[in-house]
């Protein structure tokens, strides 16, 4: 059974011109799941308050056509954003998805997967002899719906015979079967987004925990993926080295010494709208969002955020490197940020 197993589906008209759209809506019927067809734009949720608008969204997936021909960057990740999903069902109060998916929390899944992969092969010409990367999931975690729409497989696949061209994305899911048996050729990098317990236990709901991810990606190097973790995002809470100095212990303890890992470590962030939107939508949330001890930053895309102080972010950089040097010597560590 899928990760995601919505409550309501929207199905775009136009979708069940593709296999993937008319299968979809067969197998969402044949489970006796509320559907509903529209014409053009995802109709919006019943009026009702914020936080119950947001919780049926949640639990909602649109089946779309994607008609956007052009990819979005996509730093310090990859190139370009591969959009094959967008939205995620869990509940992470922290999420910076708030920011702009806040209003309509749906999961989008485009039907037109060939479409999009041709478009990144364009891409893909267009900068050649320069390698090209993609990321699987700039805006959502596809590993939640794969179950469903086999996007990400099909991707993998492409990619690994598409000369000049990476794929990557990064999951905290672990319904990873149907990729293990994939033909890669180690073209794809599998990451997955962990953070200490103390973190997932007090922001994290609906995705799996600690031991599980790690299982899960124990099990992606082992059918040869090249494997990756994104820990984010960081928080400078009391007892943050503890905390993060347990979290790497207990990764290595897990992943076999000899496996070539990649780290990307991301410190948390967040903007005026993500602040209003989480509060509304987890009301007497813990998730610290007071600005007095950030500074304000302009990002990528042209909106302002509030970051820690550049001391603090020196020392947590410090810290990162230094023991993750020291217990994974045939790591990389990718960026900090």
């Amino acid at each position: 059974m899928p990760s995601f197993v919505p409550k309501l589906v929207l199905i775009q008209k136009s979708a069940l011109e593709y296999p993937l759209g008319r299968d979809l809506k067969k197998r969402f019927e044949n489970r006796g799941i509320e559907l509903l067809v529209y014409e053009k734009r995802v109709p919006p949720l019943p009026r009702a308050s914020f936080g119950e608008r947001f919780q049926l969204g949640k639990r909602t997936l649109a089946v779309s056509v994607r008609q956007a021909r052009e990819f979005q960057s996509c730093r310090p990740s990859a190139h370009y954003q591969l959009p094959l999903v967008s939205g995620c069902p869990g509940y992470c109060e922290y999420c910076y998805l708030n920011t702009n998916l806040g209003q309509s929390p749906y999961v989008k899944v485009y039907v037109n997967v060939d479409e999009i992969l041709h478009r990144a092969a364009a891409y893909t010409e267009q900068r050649r002899p320069d390698r090209t990367v993609f990321e699987g999931a700039a805006t959502s975690d596809p590993v939640a719906v794969e179950g469903w729409t086999g996007a990400l497989l099909r991707a993998v696949e492409f990619f690994a015979l598409l000369p000049g061209a990476e794929f990557r994305f990064v999951t905290k899911y672990t319904d990873v079967e149907s990729l293990l048996g994939a033909r890669h050729s180690g073209k794809t990098t599998v990451r997955f987004s962990i953070n200490c317990e103390s973190i997932m236990n007090k922001f994290e709901r609906g995705v799996p925990r600690l031991r599980s991810r790690l299982e899960a990606a124990k099990e992606t190097a082992g059918a040869g993926y090249p494997l990756g973790f994104l820990i984010a995002p960081i928080f400078a809470l009391d007892g943050w080295r503890r905390e993060y100095e347990k979290l790497l212990l207990t990764v290595k303890r897990n992943i076999p010494e000899d496996t070539p890992l990649t780290f990307e470590l991301i410190t948390h962030r967040f903007t005026d709208r993500a602040r209003k939107i989480i509060r509304q939508a987890y009301p007497g949330t813990n998730v610290p969002l007071d600005d007095k001890d950030r500074v304000f930053k302009f990002g990528q895309f042209g909106y302002g955020k509030y970051v820690y102080p550049q001391e603090l972010m020196e020392e947590l950089k410090e810290f990162f490197q230094t023991r993750i040097n020291e217990l994974f010597p045939l790591a990389t560590i990718l960026y900090f940020v």
